[in-house]
């Protein structure tokens, strides 16, 4: 069914492509919202090809929200919802979801942290009660903040500190490409901030962010909007509402003045580069025109980058992209449009960026054809349609978008914005945003290649 399904939406954008307008016809997501008396907001998407329902539950506390000198603490956060509650302590929680054919996660972001679990429809209740039960209170003890202090700590040393290059495309871009702390501070968590949290500081972070009118429940698949809102109202309905804390202003323009750092590398065996750029406000106008900007430039192996830097120059290895540490439609707040490439030791970041600003030009300058245009706005709406088959990703996605943008049913809209774009509009987008004093660059070279470059440098007089 799923494949049946996103090869018939495929076939249908490919033959409408070219006509699309705002006013796309594609595949409309079923979508129903309501909000408890708790504030608790409920979206659900029912669909009965298969007896699965996707949970998940996102908190409007991320990165960029968490308090001064807790750097990391939304992330710690994340670990500490699964350690257990009074009524289910350390471990039931995953046993019951797995236990019933199911699995979860979680993970944090700048502006929100979310919990998913998918399982058979039958296990839906038992879900639901263990997430109002971990949203109405944890079992906080000394020796659970100890251990997942620890994990965190660990989880940083693997995922940053002995990886090759060490997250520098998400994590060293942001640091120096935003102005304000909220923006630019390492949501991982530094070990001094983690070790100096206390029970009273986590207690503290449960009581102001995890309230059900900070939240919103997404329910998606063999579950109707009735029977959702009943559970919802059933399970989550008596946690009282609890007063969040007022957001700081981390608004912030475009940079006026190219930064360019270089960096060492002990691991990595070929030098890297990340070119970032501020993105469009959310919501924006041109948040559209950038998500098929970026397709363009480095959207897969047909890509103007890959097939101009890899294929054609052979100057890079690879060429990926990024939208920060979410997606070009799941931010509130300042995110950047980043371009990450390996590239060969005999050329160097200057050569990397030089010819990047050259496609830009041509986009600036050229516009995009027909062709090209409707190829690359197929791919972004087949991509769309098909993160939204499976249930769990609905749901979540539903969720983030509720939160984000008060609306879920910007899930049915956003095919339309993309279809409507045009190649002025791309052209803006280039000209305005991915310019040279918008961008941070790092290059990020493996230590032996840059003592080797620093002893032919020519000495300084």
């Amino acid at each position: 069914m799923k494949s049946m399904r996103a090869g018939m939406v495929l076939g249908l954008l490919l033959a409408a492509m070219p006509a699309m307008a705002a006013d796309d016809d594609g595949w409309e997501i079923p979508v129903a919202v309501r909000k408890l008396d708790n504030g608790l907001t409920v979206v659900v998407s029912e669909d009965r090809s298969s007896p699965v329902v996707g949970v998940s539950v996102v908190y409007g506390i991320g990165m960029r929200l968490e308090p001064r000198n807790r750097t990391g603490f939304a992330h710690l956060f994340e670990h500490l919802m699964f350690e257990g509650s009074e009524n289910a302590p350390e471990g039931i929680f995953d046993r019951v979801i797995t236990g019933g054919g199911g699995r979860n996660n979680g993970s944090t972001r700048p502006d929100f942290t979310n919990y998913i679990e998918i399982a058979p429809s039958s296990a839906i209740e038992p879900i639901l009660w263990l997430e109002a039960d971990r949203m109405r209170m944890l079992d906080f003890n000394p020796a659970t903040l100890k251990n997942q202090q620890d994990v965190v700590k660990e989880e940083i040393r693997v995922n940053v500190q002995n990886q090759p290059y060490g997250g520098f495309m998400w994590l060293d871009v942001g640091f120096n490409a935003f102005q304000k702390w909220e923006n630019n501070h390492d949501g991982y968590g530094s070990f001094e901030d983690l070790e100096s949290a206390t029970l009273d500081d986590v207690k503290a972070f449960h009581r102001d962010y995890y309230g059900p009118n900070n939240a919103v429940l997404g329910l998606a698949g063999d579950i109707s909007p009735e029977e959702g809102f009943a559970l919802a109202q059933k399970y989550f309905g008596s946690i009282p509402a609890r007063p969040v804390p007022e957001g700081p202003d981390f608004s912030e323009g475009l940079n006026t003045q190219e930064k360019r750092l270089v960096q060492p590398d002990k691991l990595a065996q070929v030098p890297a580069v990340a070119l970032s750029w501020k993105m469009p406000d959310r919501g924006s106008p041109d948040q559209p025109a950038m998500s098929v900007l970026g397709a363009l430039l480095a959207g897969g192996d047909a890509s103007r980058l890959y097939q101009g830097l890899v294929k054609g120059r052979e100057l890079a290895l690879n060429v990926d992209s990024l939208y920060g540490l979410t997606s070009e439609w799941e931010y509130n707040g300042p995110t950047l449009f980043t371009v990450f490439a390996l590239y060969k030791p005999d050329t160097d970041a200057d050569a990397i960026a030089g010819a990047v600003d050259e496609e830009i030009a041509k986009i600036v300058a050229e516009g995009v054809d027909d062709a090209t245009l409707a190829r690359v706005k197929t791919q972004l709406l087949a991509n769309w349609y098909n993160g939204l088959e499976s249930f769990l990703s609905r749901a979540d996605t539903l969720a983030k978008l509720q939160l984000l943008w008060g609306d879920a049913d910007v899930a049915n809209r956003i095919p339309g914005w993309i279809g409507a774009v045009t190649s002025a509009d791309v052209q803006r987008a280039a000209r305005t945003y991915l310019t040279a004093p918008n961008r941070t660059v790092i290059d990020r070279v493996p230590e032996a290649i840059l003592a080797a470059r620093t002893a032919a440098a020519p000495a300084q007089e």
